[in-house]
This record gives structure tokens, C-alpha cells and sequence, in this order.
């Protein structure tokens, strides 16, 4: 083993282990009547101190906020396998290792990088992190753009909604401008208030690209996006990561730019943008030539590299199932540190996503002491670069252990908060699979009301791993708790929610602080326990109910 690995393990288990050392147990029980004994002696072995432990080692400082491709995500990718390893479970990624290499290449915006908006033969220059964000995703040290802006509206192409933003308009070698989340609330286009796909902003550029643009200007209203600009500008400072290229089609330049930048373009264009953004909610709108230029030198520094996903298994027993499987997966990756920041400037991720790791190892850990086996096989995934765009569980679900088709159900915890006893249960996308009547029971068993989602405006359902997932056929969604707790009404949750939204999120101030109450991420754990053993078992295959939007993946997968 290469020296830097060795003490990259050794930093790891020494703190690990010093970190174990100082936390004090609490302990909670909850028995399930669908599992058999050994199963549910083996759920009730999940401790919410085990979780707080992992919770802690991860959140801390000397992991520099597990950025992707930097040394701290290499240490956090080293314990997590680690953990795996003494656990007795089998090495699931490359060459009968714990890894699956993930080619990336980070792009870090230079400092030479223009962006210029050209009105009646004026330039403006906008200022890098205060007006925009910008980074060339065709992974060219540099690429130049003066390019007519086109404002499209949301950039929707469904034709499944009879929804058409481009109307035919040929926009090759344009920059488009657009609006991020979806045009309307009514249930009967799209989902009503339930975010789509087609409201995320990774689908814009991904349209766009395809559309042939050579760029996208995505328009930052804090309520449309559900996040303030400071998230915006967090996520996209600094080195950004993204999957080697596969011949996808890539924007010279995607960006978001602040409200007031748009509405400032807009007007050197002799237009009013709350008119056009009001006249996009319309199926008639079509795309408006706005006379403006955007003039642009995107100048990058490329680093080549790789990063890893971290996946075991516990085999199963039965002959004719075991080369099937569930998964659980959670991401280990958060942004890192930031150099140009004053102060603190390291992006622990306690809660996004030290929770949901600390779950994953204690929900593989008590699979391993289980004297029964399921007979589906149990996949433990923690992938990288989520906080870049799903990256490391894009490249998962391309690149599976077994096939996809063979995959019964992903189980993902993302940013389970330590809140207390939990009386309610969030499993969106659940509802859209065969498997939601094993969801209810037991649910009604773990004394758990299920919560339909809290904000689904904000499209959450598509803004975490099991999406790469369910995008190739498989059956996910994720397991959190949902607003109500024991000893505080809805309000308290929704009040600890918001706050966090706020003032943790995507920020240095997301760290592990003792005296949080791990009761509900242990309830979490035993609660998908459950889930995975339930879903191991079942004679028959999980599905897609009938018209989903996944359905046809998983027909094809099979």
C-alpha cells in the first residue's frame, strides 16, 4: 500500500477512535413484527451514539469539508471502506476492492475569465460571485462566446405536458436565458406544486446543450430556486467537479446570474422581465430574441483526477435471488474549503452529509451482526460528488455492481437532522412504486405518520442520489424524518427546518456540535432496516407503478 494511502488510513482510525472514545450513549428501541428474530436483534443494535460518532469524525476539521478530489474526500472515502472492512462485508467496486474509481476532471474558473453583457454597443462587465457564477463544462482551458442572448422562458421541452418553451426556434450557437423551476402550480400540467425534473437546473443546461447553445443564464429568484443566492454561490465557487466527458452534448458556459442583473439585461433590451417572466407561465409563450450580446472569455484550470464511490455487500443466501440486491447509498462528499473566505472557511457537512454516512455504516454494521441473511444481496454505496451536480451516483448507475434491472430497491439518506424522537416519516417517490404498501405497514408499525412532502416546490426528489438511481430503472427514494417530534408540535420542526435552510446550509456553520440528539437519525437507520430486509425478501420484483416516469427505464433494464 502506497505510503500517503497508509497514513491517510491511519489519520483516519486514530481519530475515528478518539472520537468514539468521547461520546455518551442514548438508546431507543422499536420492534417490527414483519422481520424475523435474528433481523430484528439485529436492528436494535443500531445506536444513535455509533451514528453521532461517524457524525463526528467526518464533520471534522481535519477533513477540510471532504471536498471532491481533495485529500480530506480521500479520507472520508478511506474510513468509510475501513468501517466496511471490519465489519466483515465484501468489497464490491474495482478489482475486489471497496473502490469504484470515478473519472473526473475539476475545473476552477481563472481569474482572466470575462463576462460581459453587450447593450447598444455598451459592455458591462458583472462581477464573478456577487452578480454571477459561471463554469465551461466542454473542459477547455478556454472557450470565448459573443453570442445573441435569447430569453426562453423555463427551458421546457415536455412534450408528455404539452409543454414547449422553444417552439421550434432554432437556437443553435445562442445563449439562452431562462427561468429555473417550472412554469405552473396546476395539477393538471406537470405535477401541480411537486417540482418535475424539468424545473431543476440541471435539465436546463442539459436541454440547452442539447439544443446546440452555446451557453445558459440560469436567473436566481431565491423563491423559484427554494435556496438564497449565498447556496448559489457556495456551490459554484472555486474548483467544481464533473464527470469526464462521454460525448454528451456541453454548454461553453452555464451560469446563474442575481434577480436584479436579469431584470438590468432585460431592460437594456427595452423589455420589462416581470412581463416575461409572467407571459412564460402561458403554453403560448414563445422565445424572444433580445438584441443583447453576451461576450465572454471563460478561462479554466483543468485537473484530471479520480475520486471514489465506496461500495460492499453482504451476499445473500438464496440461489435463485442472491445475484439480485437492495442498495443503500448515501453521499460522503461536501464543498470543502474555501481559500478566498475570511475566517472559517471549511464546509464541514456535519448534517449534509455526515447523517446520512453515519446511518449507512451503522445500518451495514447491523446487517453484519445479523445471524440470518436475507436472500437478496445488501449493496452499502457512499458515493462522491454529490454536492457537484450527482455526480458520483450518475456514475453508480451507470456502472452498477449488478445490473440495474437486478437492483430491487435503493434506500439514500441525505441531511437527516439530530432532532429528537420522531413521530413522522418522509419517503418521497415511495408512493410511485409497487413497494408502497410495505412502506405503510410499516410505517403504521414504527408508530410513524408518513409526511407527504414538506416542500415539494423544492424538488427534492431530484436533488439527491436515488434520482441517478431511479433514472436508469431502479426503484429509489430517500428516508427522512419528517416535522413532527415527540415533546414539540409541527411548528418546532418547521421552525428547526427553516432555520437550518438559512443559516446551515450549504455554509461552514453546518458542524457537529455535542449535546444534538441522535434518537431520530438511529430511528431513521432502524426504520430503512426494515425497508431493505422487507424488500430483500419479497418473492416478487419491485416496480415502477404504471405511467411513471421511470417505468420505461425499468422495463428496459430487465
Amino acid at each position: 500500500m502506497p505510503l500517503r494511502r497508509l497514513t491517510v488510513l491511519a489519520t483516519a482510525l486514530l481519530l475515528a477512535a478518539t472520537v468514539a472514545a468521547q461520546i455518551k450513549p442514548v438508546r431507543t428501541r422499536t420492534v417490527s413484527r414483519r422481520l424475523p428474530g435474528t433481523a430484528i436483534n439485529a436492528m436494535q443494535a443500531i445506536k444513535p451514539e455509533n451514528i453521532e460518532t461517524h457524525v463526528r469524525f467526518l464533520s471534522h476539521d481535519l477533513l477540510e469539508g471532504r471536498g471532491t478530489g481533495q485529500r480530506g474526500g480521500d479520507i472520508a472515502a478511506e474510513y468509510i471502506a475501513t468501517q466496511f472492512a471490519l465489519y466483515g462485508l465484501k468489497p464490491a467496486g474495482d478489482k475486489a476492492t471497496y473502490m469504484q474509481k470515478v473519472p473526473m476532471v475539476g475545473i476552477t474558473p481563472a481569474a482572466d475569465t470575462r463576462f460581459s453583457v453587450v447593450a447598444n454597443g455598451k459592455a458591462t462587465d458583472l462581477k464573478p460571485l456577487d452578480e454571477y457564477v459561471a463554469y465551461d463544462q466542454t473542459q477547455q482551458p478556454a472557450s470565448d462566446i459573443d453570442a445573441e442572448i435569447v430569453y426562453v422562458g423555463y427551458g421546457i421541452e415536455a412534450p408528455e405536458y404539452n409543454w414547449d418553451d422553444y417552439k421550434g426556434v432554432d437556437v443553435k450557437g445562442k445563449v439562452l436565458l431562462m427561468l429555473v423551476n417550472q412554469p405552473t402550480d396546476d395539477p393538471k400540467i406537470f405535477h401541480g406544486k411537486a417540482l418535475t425534473y424539468y424545473g431543476r437546473w440541471t435539465y436546463k443546461y442539459e436541454q440547452a446543450a442539447r439544443k446546440g447553445a452555446l451557453g445558459a443564464i440560469l436567473i436566481h429568484k431565491t423563491e423559484m430556486a427554494s435556496y438564497g443566492w449565498e447556496v448559489v454561490r457556495n456551490s459554484n465557487s472555486g474548483e467544481k467537479s464533473y464527470l469526464k466527458l462521454d460525448g454528451t452534448p456541453k454548454l461553453k458556459s452555464a451560469a446563474w446570474v442575481q434577480l436584479e442583473v436579469a431584470r438590468n439585461l432585460v431592460a437594456s433590451a427595452g423589455q420589462n422581465l416581470d412581463k416575461l417572466m409572467a407571459d412564460a407561465r402561458s403554453r403560448n409563450f414563445k422565445p424572444v430574441p433580445l438584441g443583447v450580446h453576451l461576450q465572454a472569455h471563460m478561462s479554466s484550470k483543468i485537473r484530471p483526477f479520480e475520486s471514489n464511490n465506496v461500495i460492499a455487500v453482504l451476499p445473500g443466501v438464496d440461489k435463485m435471488l442472491k445475484d439480485e440486491g437492495v442498495m443503500y447509498t448515501a453521499h460522503y462528499d461536501h464543498l470543502g474549503v474555501r481559500p478566498d473566505m475570511p475566517g472559517d472557511n471549511i464546509y464541514n457537512g456535519a448534517m449534509d452529509n455526515g447523517t446520512g454516512c453515519g446511518i449507512l455504516l451503522e445500518l451495514a454494521r447491523a446487517y453484519s451482526l445479523s445471524r440470518q441473511t436475507p436472500r437478496r444481496s445488501i449493496y452499502f454505496a457512499s458515493v462522491t460528488a454529490e454536492e457537484q451536480g450527482l455526480l458520483g451516483s450518475e456514475y453508480l448507475g451507470k456502472h452498477p455492481p449488478i445490473p440495474p434491472g437486478k437492483v430491487q430497491l435503493d434506500l439514500n439518506y441525505d441531511d437527516v437532522k439530530p432532532l429528537g424522537s420522531p413521530e413522522e416519516v418522509e419517503v418521497s417517490g415511495a408512493e410511485r412504486t409497487s413497494f408502497y404498501p410495505a412502506v405503510q405497514a410499516l410505517a403504521e408499525e414504527f408508530r410513524f405518520t408518513i409526511r407527504p412532502d414538506a416542500r415539494p416546490e423544492a424538488g427534492h426528489y431530484y436533488r439527491s442520489d436515488h434520482f441517478s438511481l431511479a433514472r436508469v430503472g431502479i426503484p429509489s427514494f430517500s428516508i427522512n424524518e419528517g416535522m413532527k417530534f415527540k415533546h414539540h408540535d409541527e411548528a418546532w420542526g418547521l421552525a428547526q427546518d427553516a432555520d437550518y435552510t438559512k443559516n446551515r446550509y450549504h455554509q461552514p456553520s453546518d458542524e457537529y456540535h455535542p449535546g444534538m440528539d441522535y434518537t431520530s437519525n438511529a430511528a431513521m437507520a432502524r426504520f430503512g432496516f426494515a425497508l431493505g430486509w422487507e424488500a430483500a425478501n419479497q418473492p416478487a420484483s419491485i416496480t415502477w407503478k404504471k405511467g411513471d416516469e421511470f417505468e420505461r427505464a425499468r422495463l428496459a433494464s430487465q
